[in-house]
């Protein structure tokens, strides 16, 4: 197989998790945007992700958010999916929207926080079982704002708690995926501020703990592809929450801030051997001021886009270069795909898979965003807390 042939079927089996609180109503910490045609329900929800895959084609399972996402039957919830032609994903937790949290959750100083966090983090569990899904995802807004606010070592010791007993609830196939950030809400100490942190606290767990990369998670410069790098070399890499940032946590479509960065972590996951199911590819973004369907739909193309240049990165005259210390060669493979137009070989890749070439021309076409305003009136609109 040639390497353009071996480049296309890779990209044939690729898959993005677009997540559910994406299509809702977002915003920035002063106000959230409402948008018309805006899903009401966790199942309209899903039929705005399937209009997502159903022009992309790959972009088969949705993540939900719960309480965003709660609903009385979830098993109702994943025929719907299964309906709509995709599926449900990872399930996330929120331990940040209660006014019990002020303080933290899981690391809380009292007990009986800790517990009432738990036990939702234990009801996330429930709903996988529901649901089918394999993956638990958490992130924790837990810190400290001060000096001497709290015990930083007790604060980890509550943490680790916490998760093994969350731990040992999983089921068969089912894993933990634990995310970090570095500061926000806590400007103090955060209890999961890097990967290191979130490395440790897995390790410590088990085969079925692993790191998520937020990849907005970082300070600027950070260098991502090295803890991609390193986190694949220890098996601990569960999967990618993709969006972009200028500054910090900006939550933007992913790659519209440095495409660069997205194309050098794509090389790193392939390189390692991570272009597999086992590394989820999902997408963490608030789109406030775009479209939501649109800015989705662009976003799972940005990932196409870094990932089919990384898999043109000609790996033997790389190696050649790096063995013989020409750096000025070596750097020059890599940019040759980087700077490869990789857009007509992806429009071969929808055609053969017998998808329109232009995922977003024919959504533009298909009507469903005039549809949704028409018929999506009144009612509570999802977003934040809803």
């Amino acid at each position: 197989m040639t390497e353009l042939a071996a480049a296309k079927a890779a990209l044939k089996t690729q898959a993005v998790e677009t997540p559910s609180w994406a299509y809702g109503n977002s915003g920035t910490r002063f106000k959230v945007f409402a948008q018309q045609g805006v899903p009401r329900t966790p199942f309209e929800k899903l039929d705005d992700a399937a209009k997502v895959h159903e022009f992309t084609g790959v972009a088969p399972t949705v993540a939900l958010h719960i309480p965003w996402d709660k609903v009385d039957d979830y098993a109702a919830l994943a025929k719907h999916a299964e309906q709509r032609g995709v599926k449900l994903g990872a399930i996330n937790s929120n331990t940040f929207q209660d006014d019990d949290y002020k303080l933290g959750s899981i690391c809380h100083p009292e007990a009986s926080v800790r517990r009432k966090a738990v036990d939702h983090l234990l009801e996330c569990v429930d709903i996988m079982d529901a649901t089918g899904s394999a993956d638990l995802k958490l992130w924790f807004a837990d810190g400290t704002n001060y000096p001497g606010q709290d015990d930083i070592r007790g604060r980890q010791d509550r943490l680790a708690e916490g998760l093994a007993e969350v731990y040992e609830r999983l089921g068969d196939g089912q894993r933990m995926l634990l995310e970090y950030k570095f500061f926000e809400p806590a400007f103090y100490t955060t209890d999961v501020p890097d990967w290191g942190t979130a490395y440790a606290h897995c390790l410590k767990l088990g085969p079925k703990a692993q790191v998520v990369v937020d990849t907005g998670h970082h300070a600027p410069g950070t260098n991502i592809e090295f803890i991609v790098a390193t986190l694949l070399r220890e098996g601990k890499l569960g999967g990618f929450d993709f969006n972009s940032r200028f500054y910090a946590d900006d939550d933007l479509m992913v790659g519209a801030a440095d495409p660069f960065q997205l194309f050098r972590i794509m090389y790193e996951v392939i390189r390692g051997g991570g272009f597999t199911p086992e590394v989820a590819f999902m997408l963490d973004q608030c789109h406030n001021i775009e479209a939501k369907i649109p800015a989705i739909i662009r976003s799972v193309m940005n990932v196409q886009e870094a990932t089919a240049k990384a898999l043109l990165v000609d790996g033997d005259a790389l190696r050649a270069a790096q063995r013989g210390g020409d750096v000025l060669e070596a750097n020059a493979v890599l940019m040759d795909a980087y700077n490869t137009d990789v857009r007509p070989l992806l429009r071969e890749v929808r055609e053969e898979m017998g998808l329109d070439p232009e995922p977003l021309a024919a959504y533009r076409r298909c009507g469903w965003g005039e549809r949704i305003v028409a018929e999506r009136v009144g009612g509570q609109q999802a977003g934040w807390g809803a």
